[in-house]
């Protein structure tokens, strides 16, 4: 039987391109910010762009599918997830870094049938590199097939992972104790390139062997979660239990060994969940 959302995935593939194009022409320009949750949770006008771009093309094209963007959430959209083909966008995952012009700047696309991944593409534009994931027939970069690390020994890992957002003291000492705890295991070292989805997808490659944090949402996770899986990695809670997409926090690892190790050493943030109704 042909695939059934093939055709949504090439499709996914030409709009992250399209949009990659336009985040790399808003880098040359002048550029907006706004604020949002805290004075370090940035949005710009091509945020805002480049989601209803890629929101209304889709609409035109399948319009029985539902979405869930970070642009539109924060405008007071709801993000409760259905079993109906579900687009989760982020339509600049690095909204801090395409502002310094710090140059890991992503287009996320997840797309989720009866809450489960189908697909992920992941398109980290100025680096020109494309990633994706398609259950059950592996991920790549730029047509190159990935596999991740397999390191299964803490002690030899490389970590990435992010500060967050959240300016709360509190917060931000449970994030700096959790960097120290896996630091001290000893690991050999923690990296943040200022992009969940462009973290995971390292994981992908093998350059790092995990990827934590709490905080974060569905549209950082849902592109890059595939591509983790497809390359051979494991997706996990932070308490070392099951993922689940709508709780914001994550362990992505090369090893389940690894994943769980990690799990032992954090702390918890108490955070609300995406699809928590207000």
């Amino acid at each position: 039987m042909a695939d059934p959302w093939q055709q949504c995935m090439d499709y996914a593939v030409t709009l992250a391109r399209k949009a990659g194009e336009v985040v790399r022409e808003a880098l040359k320009e002048e550029i907006s910010i706004m604020v949002k949750s805290s004075p370090a949770d940035l949005v710009t006008v091509t945020d805002q762009k480049v989601e209803k771009m890629i929101i209304s093309s889709i609409k035109e094209k399948y319009p029985s599918h539902s979405f869930i963007g970070e642009e539109s959430v924060a405008a007071g959209e709801g993000s409760t997830l259905t079993d109906n083909p579900t687009w989760i966008i982020d339509p600049i995952d690095g909204t801090t870094n395409f502002v310094h012009r710090f140059p890991f700047v992503a287009v996320s696309i997840g797309f989720v049938v009866n809450k489960k991944i189908e697909f992920g593409v992941v398109y980290s534009c100025v680096e020109d590199k494309m990633y994706t994931g398609r259950k059950g027939k592996g991920a790549f970069c730029n047509s190159q097939k990935l596999q991740v690390s397999g390191q299964e020994d803490i002690t030899k890992s490389l970590l990435v992972t992010e500060m967050g957002s959240s300016r709360e003291p509190e917060t931000l000492k449970i994030v700096l104790s959790n960097m120290e705890r896996l630091l001290s295991i000893p690991v050999h070292g923690v990296r943040a390139v200022g992009t969940a989805a462009v973290n995971m997808c390292l994981v992908a490659t093998g350059g790092a062997d995990a990827y934590y944090e709490m905080g974060i949402h569905c549209w950082d996770m849902a592109g890059a979660g595939i591509i983790i899986t497809e390359a051979g990695g494991v997706l996990l809670d932070v308490s070392g239990g099951p993922f689940d997409l709508m709780s914001r926090r994550i362990i992505a690892a090369s090893s389940r060994a690894i994943g769980e190790r990690i799990a032992k050493e954090l702390q918890i943030i108490p955070l609300q969940r995406d699809d928590a109704t207000n």
